[in-house]
């Protein structure tokens, strides 16, 4: 009689618990959705062009007379705020020769309008700013460069002729060095 007592009270622990699961669940399904939903409304009317990996690539790939300095960064990132003032001196002084630098934000949606937004118009960053909205980091990363780890800052330098990414960030020597391989 015990232990059919002890068999029963255990069955019914184990049914009571497996229905707080799912009911657990179905909550977590709908807070994610509705956090979801607000992520969208404050993204809407973001400052800055949003592209998926297909939309970008071709940022990746001109074949006209410029040279392109295409920076991955986004604001969390302290070695990319350290290097950007380098790549908006290096635009400003090479626009003569035709170099043109694109920086990429990978910041996630619910920072675009509280943190990138902000840091672009406080700085004053006068270079093209772009967002690669794109989860399948997996599928893209090495599209950019099958050297890339992921890690960032990341830069892609090419031109029509010549095509070199680095997984690092650059002073503004390092940058002005490399940068002259290409407008020589």
């Amino acid at each position: 009689m015990n232990r059919l007592l002890i068999f029963v009270l255990v069955v019914t622990i184990f049914f009571s618990c497996s229905e707080k699961k799912k009911e657990n669940k179905k909550v977590t399904e709908t807070t994610d959705k509705e956090v979801i939903a607000k992520e969208d409304n404050t993204t809407a009317d973001v400052k800055f062009p949003v592209y998926d990996f297909e939309g970008l690539e071709p940022m990746l790939h001109k074949k006209d007379d410029k040279t392109y300095i295409v920076n991955f960064w986004a604001t969390w990132c302290r070695p990319c705020i350290e290097e950007m003032p380098y790549f908006e001196r290096v635009n400003t002084e090479q626009k003569d020769n035709n170099v043109e630098v694109i920086f990429v934000s990978l910041d996630m949606p619910n920072m675009w309008k509280t943190r990138l937004e902000p840091y672009v118009e406080n700085k004053g960053i006068q270079s093209e700013v772009v967002i690669l909205d794109d989860p399948k980091q997996n599928d893209w990363i090495p599209k950019v460069s099958e050297e890339w780890g992921g890690g960032i800052p990341a830069t892609l330098i090419y031109n029509k002729d010549k095509r070199n990414f680095y997984e690092r960030g650059f002073t503004y020597e390092e940058l002005n060095e490399e940068l002259e391989k290409f407008i020589k």
